[in-house]
């Protein structure tokens, strides 16, 4: 595409999404269920579908419309995934239900907990011996995760928070994956966006990966990622200074360090929505951390609009492909 072509299209682009927050923002009142049904349509219509979480009103998760579980490789890896805990008890056994549903053979799970107090404990001791679990005061979600992995041994890591669910087959997916791409360290996938109680609100298709907007935002969901052993041992555990985008550092340690991402063609959690997520809460706290780290590794903090600009190549490919697989023009 001509250069001054696709600036006059981001340009008109980013004037019609101003025009549009400054409609929603005058009708914030607006609580008719029509009202709603159509600032979904909007949203959906215009703006990044992997950003707009709620995409359409709630309906039951239908699992039957992705694939089925592959098979196990021949040579089975071990796979060790970490869930991070604080007073999510209303979500936790969906989460790890969702895990132990996999039924994958070489399995190690642990949910690490930070000393809720809102009924957690009793969730954890009601697995009796099918889960390892931990409950003690922690400095966060990262110094969480690093207790739960330690002295874990695995060929392959990931972590998976109290309030998201893997999708059926996933492990066995990951595993076949990764056997398939020697060549790959870090693999993610397609997400979908559920609501509090579990109906599906959106989903989110996204293009080939793409390294140069990772250094801009954060944009893989973390829920889907899983990485090799290796990476951990080279760059190092989360970093615990980080309440909020500790996958970002973690995601751009790795890519500086030369490790090899890929992105899956495949629908591989589902990311949960509510009011009380950290993502809503600490907005404050996530873009003091989310400058810091565009400031290490870009040399400066950017504008938005210079944002939107080194991110909107890859924002247009994830709005076609998304709308591709809306009108099943594309299968994932």
């Amino acid at each position: 595409m001509d250069n001054d072509l696709e600036d006059r299209i981001l340009e008109k682009l980013q004037s019609i999404e101003d025009r549009i927050s400054a409609l929603e923002a005058a009708h914030a009142g607006l609580q008719s269920a029509y009202g709603r049904a159509r600032v979904h349509v909007r949203r959906a219509l215009l703006r990044p579908p992997m950003w707009t979480f709620e995409q359409h009103s709630p309906q039951p998760l239908d699992l039957d419309s992705l694939p089925v579980a592959p098979a196990l490789p021949a040579q089975i890896p071990s796979i060790a995934i970490v869930t991070p805990s604080y007073n999510q008890a209303r979500f936790l056994g969906a989460t790890i239900d969702s895990i132990l549903r996999q039924n994958y053979p070489e399995l190690s799970y642990h949910v690490q907990d930070g000393a809720s107090d809102d009924g957690t404990i009793a969730v954890l001791e009601s697995y009796g011996d099918k889960i390892s679990w931990n409950s003690r005061p922690d400095n966060g979600q990262a110094e969480a995760i690093n207790i739960g992995f330690d002295g874990v041994e695995s060929d392959i890591m990931g972590y998976l928070n109290s309030d998201d669910t893997l999708l059926p087959g996933t492990l066995a997916y990951v595993a076949n994956f990764f056997a398939a791409r020697p060549d790959v360290d870090i693999v993610y996938g397609h997400r979908i966006f559920i609501d509090r109680d579990g109906s599906e609100i959106g989903r989110a298709v996204l293009p080939a990966h793409d390294g140069k907007a990772l250094l801009y935002a954060g944009y893989i969901p973390q829920e889907t990622m899983f990485w090799r052993r290796r990476v951990w041992d080279a760059i190092g555990a989360m970093d615990s200074s980080f309440h909020y985008a500790l996958d970002w550092d973690f995601m751009l340690r790795a890519q500086a360090a030369g490790f090899k991402f890929e992105r899956a063609r495949r629908f591989l959690a589902c990311f949960r929505v509510h009011d009380k997520q950290k993502n809503t809460s600490n907005y404050d706290v996530g873009r003091f951390e989310m400058n810091a780290l565009r400031q290490r590794y870009l040399g400066s903090i950017p504008s938005q609009s210079r944002i939107f600009r080194a991110m909107s190549p890859y924002l247009v490919r994830q709005f076609i492909f998304h709308w591709g697989y809306q009108l099943r023009l594309i299968r994932e």
